[in-house]
Parts: C-alpha cells; sequence; structure tokens
C-alpha cells in the first residue's frame, strides 16, 4: 500500500512539474538583432533595445510552446543616428504610424535536440506575413537571480520589401537576417 502510495506521488509531481510555464521576456538582457546588405558591399548590423514578451513553455512537450513579442520600432539603433532617424520614418519603419512590430507563434514543432522550428505570424509597417524562426534552445532553466531564467536564439531572414519596407531601395538590400537571444524569466516555483 505504501508503495502504491508513493508511486502515485510521484507521478503527481511528474504531472505537475511538467506543465506549461509562463515565461517573460527580459529586456535587460535580450537584444533583437538585424543586419542587411549596404550597396552590396558591406552589412550593417542593428538592433532593437526594447523587446517585451511572454513564452508559455512545457518542457515536457516543447511543441506546446506559444510565444508572443512585441518590439518598439522605435527603439531601433545602427549605432549612426542620421540613419536611424531615417529608419525610423516613413521611409522604413514609419514609426509615428507603425510603433511596434510584432510576432505571435501559430505553431512549434522539435527539429531534434535542443532545436524548435516555431511558425507565426511576424507584422512588420502594418504588414503581416508568416515567417519560421530556426530556434536553438531553449537551454536548462537555471535559478538565479531571485528567479529561474533559461535562454534561447532564434533566427530567420526576410525581404523587407514583403512588409512595405521600401526605403533606399539601391542603397539597402531586400534580405534581412533576424537574430534574436532571448533570455526568460520567472518566479521560482512556478
Amino acid at each position: 500500500m505504501k508503495r502504491l502510495v508513493l508511486i502515485c506521488v510521484l507521478l503527481l509531481v511528474g504531472i505537475c512539474s511538467a506543465e506549461t510555464q509562463t515565461w517573460q521576456i527580459d529586456p535587460n538582457h535580450t537584444t533583437s538583432q538585424f543586419s542587411v546588405r549596404h550597396l552590396g558591399i558591406s552589412t550593417v548590423r542593428g538592433v532593437f533595445e526594447k523587446t517585451a514578451g511572454t513564452v508559455l513553455y512545457d518542457p515536457a512537450d516543447p511543441a506546446k510552446t506559444q510565444i508572443d513579442v512585441t518590439i518598439d520600432a522605435s527603439s531601433v539603433n545602427t549605432r549612426i543616428e542620421r540613419r536611424d532617424n531615417d529608419l525610423r520614418s516613413p521611409n522604413f519603419f514609419d514609426v509615428a504610424k507603425y510603433p511596434t512590430i510584432t510576432f505571435k507563434s501559430k505553431k512549434t514543432e522539435g527539429t531534434g535536440q535542443g532545436k524548435l522550428k516555431i511558425t507565426g505570424d511576424l507584422t512588420i509597417h502594418g504588414v503581416t506575413k508568416e515567417v519560421v524562426l530556426d530556434v536553438d534552445g531553449p537551454s536548462q532553466p537555471v535559478n538565479t537571480m531571485g528567479g529561474v531564467r533559461m535562454g534561447a536564439e532564434a533566427t530567420t531572414k526576410i525581404n523587407r520589401r514583403d512588409f512595405g519596407v521600401n526605403g533606399a531601395p539601391t542603397v539597402a538590400g531586400d534580405e534581412v537576417q533576424i537574430i534574436l537571444d532571448v533570455e526568460l524569466k520567472r518566479a521560482a516555483g512556478k
């Protein structure tokens, strides 16, 4: 009888620990980066300095992962103020009219140990297109800084013109590489 009770308790603990967990993106340890060819001869890299969002993650079934991310388009930074102001203008992101860039996942697939493929809707400049993120991670959770943290890296490529970002057609390339280095956090025990 004691053995049966112990087995039931262990099963319940396993079930409870495999529940979907809600993680918050830590904006202080997350980087939303992009790169694009300049004149076909060099690569310009930039970041969006303000990224926020939520990730629902079930360690027992990563396919249940759901992501909802918002990036402040006005936080673009390429280290050149004149270029950043142009990127914020109607020539590119038109941040007065379209202040955010968003990603909402629709489907997650495991593609190997520690690898995910996440399909979702990316909205830039008021245009929504389906994209696929190739994800390394998430890492194993670490208890630190008063809570639990884990991270992941996601990459994708888009054509900026597909999103109506058409400025400087002979200067800026059309293909944009996106790299998201994300740190997630949640309170311990949640």
